[in-house]
């Protein structure tokens, strides 16, 4: 019995988000259909962190166990074909797409998600009068001019450990609501805005609910300190309502340096180019 690891990128449009649904509507539904036709047998992935409908991936670590004997090469380039495939005959339009990155061969005491030692998401702001065509479905869309300095001020009240009540859904079935978040940045490469956020987990809809606070600040509705306020109320009736998903993006998760051979965290130039990086005006 081996443990193989793959690293996925997908854009999860349409779908219900990767947990395997009754209808098959799921991404893991996909994957573990093109896993099971490769490997002659059925197939159960577990990955690093679950992503909600219309939710994309830049680096999604999943791993399965199996008896079949292949080259790493059909786990990426087979499978690839198998939900190339898939999509041209069942999915189509109005359906993302999904493509294994990398893969390998792993301990089998490496596991997708409680190995992960901490994850990290973006979120695209889409901020101008009117949204570009390009972007519906990859960010979210907002017309109200923003204020960087004030959302900055406002997301330094999250970092640390809290009680992350206010910032979560109430389907979450987490339970606890106490999270460590190492980290927040946003920068704008106008007019699009990138959040970026690391912690050591996060409950549902959490990052959705942070992006429609600092909104809120932004614009100026709220002051910056409002921010620490919605946070100690513990109260998610409080807050601003949850933002769009399309423009949420799972860039991966760490491990231990020696869990796996490749990069599991994605970089911004994978939703940016380059040359738009270098051509954009950056505001600090």
């Amino acid at each position: 019995m081996a443990r193989i690891a793959l690293k996925l990128a997908y854009v999860g449009t349409g779908y219900r988000g990767w947990q395997t649904q009754l209808d098959g509507q799921g991404l893991q539904d996909d994957l573990e259909l093109a896993l099971a036709t490769i490997a002659l047998e059925p197939v159960r992935v577990v990955c690093a962190g679950r992503t909600d409908a219309d939710v994309h991936a830049l680096s999604q670590v999943v791993h399965f166990d199996t008896e079949a004997v292949r080259p790493l090469r059909a786990w990426v380039k087979g499978v690839n074909r198998c939900l190339a495939e898939h999509y041209e005959q069942v999915r189509r339009g109005g359906f993302g797409r999904m493509m294994v990155r990398e893969a390998e061969e792993t301990k089998a005491s490496f596991h997708a998600r409680f190995s992960a030692i901490a994850r990290t998401y973006y979120y695209v702001i889409y901020n101008d009068r009117d949204w570009h065509p390009h972007w519906i479905d990859r960010s979210g869309f907002y017309y109200r001019p923003l204020s960087l300095e004030a959302m900055k001020e406002a997301a330094s009240h999250l970092i640390g450990r809290h009680d992350f009540s206010s910032f979560r859904a109430a389907q979450c079935q987490a339970t606890s609501p106490v999270r460590s978040v190492h980290a927040i940045t946003i920068n704008a490469y106008r007019p699009l805005i990138l959040v970026k956020v690391k912690a050591d987990g996060f409950l549902h809809h959490m990052i959705r609910n942070m992006v429609g606070a600092l909104l809120a600040i932004g614009c100026g509705d709220e002051p910056p300190i409002r921010m620490r306020h919605w946070l100690k109320a513990t109260e998610r009736s409080l807050l601003p309502p949850t933002f769009a998903a399309g423009g949420l993006y799972f860039a991966g998760a760490d491990y231990a340096p020696d869990a796996l051979s490749f990069p599991t965290v994605s970089g911004m130039n994978e939703i940016f180019p380059a040359g738009c990086l270098v051509s954009a005006t950056l505001d600090d």
